[in-house]
């Protein structure tokens, strides 16, 4: 059983990598990405605001259509395939899951249900912010703010 909240959120600035990609090259691309971005945040002497995320368009395991990005403060500007966004404002569900990434489908189907039961839909993107890396910690003790944007019936 997993702590699902209610929030309404500000709008986010952020520095993202968009990717098509699969769930097995998934790790690598985001690796990437996250380097790319941290690399830019250096030049630009700045630090994020928030854990990085991955936002999933989609979840076609075979075709993902994948965004990964770090909160900040600011709009910067575009650099090569590093775009300046901004996280929409909103209502959202969100739940803090402990535990590797393979085991992550069951907060999704508990959240997913919640939604539904609370007479709202998920608005069609999610997003995995990671509080911690697997660099860091033991697989057991990976701790990732899962954020489903929604909208009522």
């Amino acid at each position: 059983m997993f702590q699902i909240e209610l929030s309404e959120r500000k709008a986010q600035p952020a520095l993202v990598v968009t990717a098509k990609t699969t769930v097995a090259e998934l790790p690598k691309v985001i690796g990437e990405s996250y380097g790319k971005i941290m690399g830019y945040l250096n030049e630009l002497g700045v630090q994020p605001v928030d854990a990085p995320y991955t936002a999933y368009y989609n979840l076609d395991m075979e075709n993902l259509d994948v965004e990964m990005g770090f909160p900040v403060a600011k709009l910067f500007p575009d650099k090569e395939e590093i775009h300046a966004r901004e996280i929409p404002a909103g209502k959202s569900a969100s739940c803090i899951y402990k535990g590797p990434y393979s085991g992550m489908e069951q907060p999704y189907n508990e959240m997913f249900r919640w939604i539904e039961e609370n007479g709202c839909k998920p608005a069609g993107v999610y997003y995995e912010y990671y509080c911690n890396a697997p660099s860091d910690v033991p697989e057991s003790e990976l701790l990732t703010r899962i954020v489903m944007p929604i909208i009522e019936k």
